[in-house]
């Protein structure tokens, strides 16, 4: 009989550099750093800190080799799962004041045994059992609603985002590589309403637009920052350095090492 394994709650699981928080994460880190970018703000865990990611957000967590052999557990709270539990144990959600997206919990004795207790669960690739793995996450949203009562305002808020300003929102954030259909998303519009929107504030469509943007700040930072196209391609939104270097040429006529290399024009 194959057991079946729960994917969602590991310890050490990779993270993508660029993605879209589409559930709330509970993040612990268990041993070392991680440090990214979420809603417009840096933030950092350490050994024995802990913290909820909310959801339709966009995040980046930074490149360095620290985040990389970080030791982390986290849950994932899907709404599928957080509609079971409010209706058992008939939690009533209230407005939930801030709006960061990184919510820090207060130091407490009842989060480090909680994960103290999960061990037992694990397999060697620290995966958890479907067997146990409802029941623990269960006691984690208990504990959690204990400590601070108004978390039900996040987790139990299943409503989409509202329309925002797409011009504000797509200068601060043109730099994530998600899909049209997420920047859609997120600025609260239909995917057909988005480039309808687009075109009337950018005069272009978003998909031009958004490969221009960043192919200029990669101009700027090769030419003036002195900075290796190597070292900038994927935190500027493209996925492998040769779709980066063929947008570059195709752009400015030129490829980002020759002008790296000040060959440009020779």
């Amino acid at each position: 009989m194959k057991t079946s394994v729960n994917k969602t709650c590991l310890i050490g699981p990779a993270i993508t550099q660029e993605q879209f928080i589409a559930e709330h994460l509970f993040f612990y880190m268990v041993n070392g750093t991680m440090s990214g970018y979420y809603g417009g703000k840096d933030y950092t865990l350490r050994t024995a800190e802990y913290g909820i990611v909310r959801k339709n957000r966009l995040s980046r967590l930074n490149q360095g080799k620290d985040n990389h052999k970080a030791e982390k557990i986290i849950f994932v709270f899907d709404e599928s799962f957080l509609r079971k539990f409010q209706e058992k144990h008939k939690f009533v959600s209230s407005p939930f004041k801030s709006d960061e997206s990184f919510l820090g919990l207060p130091e407490n004795n009842l989060i480090p045994h909680f994960i103290q207790s999960l061990l037992p669960y694990y397999n060697h690739r620290g995966e958890m059992d479907n067997a146990f793995f409802d029941v623990k996450r269960e006691e984690l949203l208990l504990i959690l609603l204990q400590l601070q009562p108004e978390l039900s305002g996040v987790f139990f808020d299943y409503g989409i985002p509202a329309k925002i300003d797409l011009e504000e929102f797509m200068n601060r954030n043109y730099r994530f590589n998600v899909g049209i259909e997420r920047f859609a998303y997120l600025t609260g519009r239909s995917l057909s309403a988005f480039k309808r929107d687009f075109n009337t504030v950018f005069d272009d469509s978003p998909s031009r637009w958004l490969v221009r943007k960043r192919l200029e700040d990669a101009y700027f930072l090769i030419d003036k920052a002195n900075k290796r196209p190597s070292e900038i391609y994927m935190d500027l939104g493209f996925e492998g350095l040769s779709h980066f270097s063929f947008a570059f040429k195709k752009l400015f006529g030129y490829s980002p090492s020759q002008l790296a290399e000040g060959k440009v024009g020779l």
